[in-house]
């Protein structure tokens, strides 16, 4: 026999009331001299004894009377209805459990893991649970299980991660689990601080599958204080002595309090350099601009770190700079003279080298002078204006380009047509011929280019330089045209031979054909180009949280050795070197004896702590054909009732009390008359 409300158990120690006031109204006869007995009634020990029987029996009928009201109200049922009521109804329930940085701030996290815990306390024996992390995307899957004390287990060594916020995945997969679950009764448990990002995804025409029962628990703080990093602008590559650095960030208040100030810090490898306070507008945010310099070759890690808020897990940026050596410029000047507006090479020096902190080091040559040597000295071959190349020094071009080396060509009127196109076959990307003669008299401008090549990426703007006379080029079936007159015919052909890149322009880079030296377009062009044929090409090393990607940024790796942000080694699980962003910082690799330094960084939309209602989530979801169901504790107590009606124990009980409340009267009456 068991109890349905066992509390009133307690009440048993009631019984013990007229046991104490047995014991303590108990007298001992009075000792009394008396000169003779003689007068005296004697009194049978029989009578006595009697007497004392019938005191312990009114004893036991109060002390039994008040237990049977206990067990009364105690309402018992048969263990037989008990197992019933039990196992009558087992339930399937699936733990979605939140893990995004968000959850992050102050005890939020500890809230929902002791929300996880209560809610499996509640569950009874027989019950099935499968537990479910998520942030941006499903993270740790523990299947249905009816061992509660191990999901327990997993849910205290769970911590929150750094992703974002995705309710999706998760549901989706709560939904299929639940689909496949084992009992009719299937519930689906979602903690969470209900960030409002989490809401983005969430499909309209979606729905959980009928009968799953919904219950989202909401452990998000009601006013929270947040500043944070949304951007930060920063070099990735540059060059030696290059001029001091300008590096921007955007400092934001995203927390539902506003915060007016905050304090930035930059750092370069770990030293700080620069410091900034602002107080933010109306707004909430305000750019910062900080100062550096890069003397030092080589990968460079900056940092920028944020204060003013307790919420740390998205005060940091971190970003990488590569400064590389300068690069050598051989100039090969076709026109050359003393008067500076009518050299070929005057312009073109003033863009590389118009500055002591230049990172160019240009050479200039006559053709004449033009050998192997001097092009092995040197990192790119400017052309300008050259037609009397003998054909060894041809050769020793084509030789320089495809042994790796680079070269810019822009030929000019000293240049014939015939004699280039013979002497440059094998590495020139178009063969040159002279305009119709229905363009003379007229010029021409830029119409279009490649937007998305390197050297256009930041020259994303109109040109208004005017050619009053050009080459019309040729492309080879391989090469690229990267620039277009507004004749279409090409102004920049680029094409690879062997290792080495090549260059050809449609017109000269002097004021003789055209005014684009004159231009604040042409500084750029002329460095962006030189950059673009020198440098190795611009990989991406920037990540967000839960980015994957490989360290290997060449793809030719053979051995890789990989630190996490914490310090940890990371193991790899491919042949590619594929690594897993899950927490903000540098990850360090070497790869084949190279290298490699990788910025990982929160994504800002997570540092927004607006909230969004529990119902939103709810009305958006569950399916219309659901029927309202009853809480568990309802069926219960319907189910209590349906199994204590035919029994009706208390009944019986309060019967018997009865009974022996009527002989408690009429054995105290005869006991003390």
């Amino acid at each position: 026999m068991v109890f349905l409300t066992p509390l009133f158990l307690l009440g048993l120690f009631a019984a013990l009331i007229p046991v104490a006031i047995h014991l303590i109204r108990r007298e001992k006869p009075p000792k009394m001299m008396f000169s003779t007995v003689r007068f005296l009634k004697k009194t049978s020990r029989k009578l006595v004894l009697f007497q004392h029987l019938q005191q312990l029996l009114l004893l036991a009928l109060r002390a039994g009377l008040i237990a049977l009201l206990v067990f009364a109200f105690a309402r018992p049922l048969l263990d037989q209805s008990v197992a019933r009521l039990l196992d009558s109804d087992p339930q399937s329930a699936v733990l979605l459990l939140d893990v995004s940085m968000s959850m992050r701030y102050e005890d939020v996290f500890e809230d929902a893991r002791d929300e996880a815990l209560d809610l499996l306390d509640d569950l009874n024996a027989g019950d099935e649970v499968a537990l479910v992390t998520f942030d941006e995307s499903v993270g740790m899957v523990r299947e249905f299980n009816t061992d509660l004390d191990s999901v327990g287990a997993l849910l205290r060594d769970t911590e929150p991660g750094y992703g974002s916020t995705n309710f999706m995945p998760a549901l989706r997969l709560a939904n299929q689990l639940l689909e496949s679950s084992r009992f009719e009764n299937r519930a689906l448990y979602l903690i969470s601080d209900f960030q409002e990002g989490g809401m983005a995804n969430v499909e309209e025409n979606w729905n959980l599958a009928p009968g799953i029962r919904f219950s989202g628990i909401d452990v998000g703080v009601p006013e929270s204080v947040n500043l944070t990093l949304t951007d930060v602008r920063s070099p990735e590559q540059l060059l030696e002595d290059e001029l001091q650095q300008q590096i921007l960030a955007r400092v934001r208040s995203t927390g539902s309090l506003f915060r007016e100030r905050a304090d930035l810090s930059l750092f370069i490898d770990g030293q700080v350099v620069d410091s900034q306070s602002v107080e933010l507008d109306d707004r909430s945010e305000r750019v910062v601009s900080f100062n550096a310099s890069f003397p030092e070759q080589g990968s460079h890690i900056g940092r920028i770190e944020l204060a003013g808020d307790d919420f740390f897990a998205d005060n940091s940026w971190y970003f990488t700079v590569d400064v590389l050596p300068g690069i050598r410029i051989l100039l090969v000047n076709g026109e050359a003279s003393d008067q500076w507006f009518d050299d070929e090479g005057h312009w073109f020096s003033l863009a590389v080298g118009g500055s002591s902190e230049s990172p160019f080091r240009l050479q200039a040559l006559e053709p004449a002078e033009l050998s192997a040597a001097a092009l092995a000295q040197n990192d790119v071959a400017v052309l300008l204006n050259v037609g009397a190349l003998s054909d060894g020094q041809a050769g020793d071009l084509a030789d320089y380009v495809r042994g790796g080396g680079a070269l810019l060509i822009a030929p000019g009127d000293q240049v014939d047509p015939e004699r280039f196109n013979r002497q440059f076959e094998g590495v020139s990307p178009a063969a040159l011929a002279r305009p119709d003669p229905a363009d003379a008299g007229d010029y021409l401008v830029i119409a279009d280019y490649d937007r998305r090549h390197p050297v256009f990426r930041s020259l994303d703007t109109d040109w208004s330089a005017r050619f009053q006379d050009h080459w019309r080029l040729s492309p080879n079936a391989e090469a690229d045209v990267l620039m277009q007159f507004d004749n279409a015919m090409p102004a920049l052909v680029e094409q690879e031979f062997g290792e080495g890149k090549v260059l050809l322009f449609a017109s000269s880079m002097d004021l003789e054909w055209n005014n684009l030296p004159l231009q604040g377009l042409f500084l750029p062009f002329v460095h962006e180009t030189l950059r673009h044929l020198v440098q190795p090409e611009l990989k991406q090393r920037s990540y967000q949280v839960g980015d994957r990607f490989s360290v290997d940024i060449n793809g030719s790796g053979t051995v890789a050795a990989v630190q996490g942000p914490d310090g940890a080694e990371l193991d790899f699980g491919n042949d590619n070197f594929v690594v897993q962003a899950d927490m903000p910082g540098i990850i360090q690799a070497q790869v084949d004896g190279l290298r490699q330094n990788f910025a990982v960084n929160t994504d800002a939309g997570e540092s927004t702590l607006a909230r969004v209602a529990v119902s939103t989530l709810t009305d958006a979801i569950i399916n219309p054909d659901t029927d309202v169901v009853r809480s568990r504790e309802v069926q219960m107590a319907e189910l209590v009732e349906e199994l204590e009606r035919p029994q009706r124990i208390w009944w019986w009980i309060l019967g018997l009390a009865m009974l022996l409340l009527l002989a408690e009267s009429v054995l105290a009456n005869r006991t003390y008359r």
